[in-house]
Formats: C-alpha cells, sequence, structure tokens
C-alpha cells in the first residue's frame, strides 16, 4: 500500500514538471487595427477592441502589438480604438496604411510610399516608445528577388524590424461570415462555425509543436497572429483558454523575436508562417504532420 501511496505522489509531483517542460513562449499580435471585416450586429469597432483588451488582462497578455492600417483610422471611433489600445498598455506599430500587398503594389515605390503614410496614426501615439516594427499585409514579404530585396533595404535604412508569424488560427477568414450569420440569428450555423473552429485551434496546436520539433530541433518562442474582427473577439476567450492548456507563457515581441530562428527568416523571401518558410529553404519535408480538420467553407455560410 505505501509503495502504490509513493508512486502515485511522485506522479502527481511529476505533472507541473512535465507540463512545464511542454509549454512554450509565444507572443500575441493582433492586425488591422482599428478595423478588421463585416461589423456584426450589436458589436462597436470601440467594444470589440476593448474586449480583445479585456481577455488579454484576464489571461496575463501583458504586451499585445497592435498592427494598424491608419487610412481606417480617421473617423473618430477609429482613432478610439488606437486611444484605447495605447491606454491599456499595449503598443502599436505599422501595417501599411491601406494594407497594401508588396507584391500586389504597381511598384516598389507606392508601397513604401503607402507604408510612409501608415507611420504618423502610430508614432504620435508611440513617442518614446518602439514602434517601428512591420506586419507585412497578407505576410507577403515578396516573392520577387527585387521586391524582397528592396523592401528588406529601405525596412533596414529605417531601422524598421519585421514583425514576423509562426501560428495563426485563420480568425479571419470567419469574420464577414460571423457578421452575416449574426444578423440571421442562425445559431446552427454559428454552432457550427465555432466548433470547427475550435478544432482548428486545436490542430494548429499540435502542428505547431511537430514543425517547430521537425525544422529546428526544439521549441522555438511563437508568434501568434490574429484579427481585430468580431469573430476574434466572439471567440478568444476560449483561444487563450486553449493557449493556456496547452503550455504558452506569454512574452513580448522583442523577448520572441530574440530566437535566432527569426533572424534566419529575415533573409527568406515569400510569405506565410517563417516556419514553413525556414522548412522549405532547408528542403525540410513537412507533409504528413497533422492533417487538417475536415472543414465547412465560411464563405458558404448565411447566404
Amino acid at each position: 500500500m505505501r509503495r502504490v501511496v509513493a508512486l502515485a505522489l511522485m506522479l502527481t509531483a511529476a505533472v507541473p514538471a512535465m507540463a512545464q517542460a511542454q509549454g512554450f513562449d509565444v507572443s500575441v499580435t493582433v492586425d488591422d487595427l482599428p478595423v478588421h471585416g463585416a461589423l456584426p450586429p450589436g458589436m462597436t469597432r470601440l467594444s470589440i477592441a476593448k474586449a480583445h483588451i479585456a481577455d488579454f488582462k484576464a489571461h496575463g497578455v501583458k504586451q499585445a502589438y497592435g498592427f494598424v492600417n491608419s487610412a481606417k483610422a480617421s473617423d473618430a471611433e477609429g482613432a478610439a480604438v488606437l486611444d484605447a489600445w495605447r491606454a491599456a498598455g499595449h503598443p502599436l506599430a505599422n501595417h501599411t496604411a491601406t494594407h497594401l500587398n508588396l507584391e500586389k503594389a504597381d511598384t516598389l515605390e507606392a508601397w513604401i510610399a503607402d507604408l510612409e503614410a501608415g507611420e504618423p496614426a502610430v508614432a504620435e501615439r508611440m513617442k518614446g516608445q518602439e514602434w517601428r516594427y512591420l506586419r507585412f499585409p497578407n505576410l507577403t514579404a515578396g516573392t520577387r528577388p527585387e521586391r524582397h530585396e528592396g523592401a528588406a533595404a529601405y525596412l533596414a535604412a529605417h531601422g524598421y524590424k519585421v514583425a514576423h508569424v509562426t501560428i495563426s488560427f485563420s480568425d479571419w477568414s470567419y469574420s464577414d461570415a460571423y457578421a452575416r450569420c449574426l444578423a440571421r440569428n442562425d445559431q446552427a450555423a454559428i454552432r457550427t462555425m465555432e466548433d470547427q473552429y475550435l478544432r482548428g485551434v486545436d490542430d494548429e496546436l499540435t502542428r505547431m509543436r511537430a514543425v517547430s520539433l521537425k525544422v529546428y530541433g526544439r521549441m522555438i518562442p511563437q508568434v501568434l497572429l490574429t484579427h481585430i474582427g468580431g469573430w476574434s473577439a466572439h471567440m478568444l476567450p476560449q483561444v487563450l483558454d486553449r493557449l493556456d492548456a496547452a503550455g504558452a507563457r506569454y512574452v513580448t515581441l522583442q523577448q520572441a523575436q530574440k530566437d535566432p530562428a527569426y533572424a534566419e527568416a529575415q533573409i527568406l523571401p515569400g510569405g506565410g508562417g517563417i516556419m514553413d518558410r525556414t522548412a522549405k529553404a532547408r528542403k525540410v519535408d513537412l507533409s504528413g504532420i497533422v492533417a487538417p480538420s475536415e472543414r465547412v467553407d465560411p464563405k458558404t455560410l448565411c447566404r
């Protein structure tokens, strides 16, 4: 009997150590401030931002960089969103004025002009703080060498750092569907989206670990991308619950990107998350790692 009790105590003591060993650092970042996606009934842009801020506080997320499309911050509510973000202690950075994709811009110079147009709304709210981070719209860092290298040269010359991404739950793809379904009060469709989305979160967390271990041989610090939309606000508490359960330790963007994995990715052209881009550059085969669950395309719902 004593042996059984002793073994039980040993196993109980081992659980926290095992959980800690499986934990990971993650920086939370939020794109498209102050406006993302269609506005669901009963919400305002400011209420969406305040919901994010409250959830971050409840889960111990002390820093969530907000990446700003300043062209959408010209009205009073847009400005109020940015001011509320800063009042909560979260920093702002540049996402270009109009969310201009580097590859789709007519010229590199046109893209740089849009980037520069995005600076004043951020800089005036970040005096004395580090705001020269860029989140590439659509995570497109340039597939053509002249675009990628030209943008990289400009950013380096002007003191910018790229805010890379390693993990995303594709919340953006649900934003408009959620607004439509809520307007119709189609609760069955909303439940379908909720269940599917959370399965996707679980799949992505599993894939994140597998890819990091296969590409780097270790868990690198992660950078999570989410968006400032109504769907994101609706689902964020459950997403953070899952991150907490997975062993997330919330760190700053600066802390996460000190890892050499981010410096390595800096020179790689293309788009998407840095772990997949690094795998491609190193010719690491990721096939067979966590196939995503079957899903209904949110674009088809509540039409």
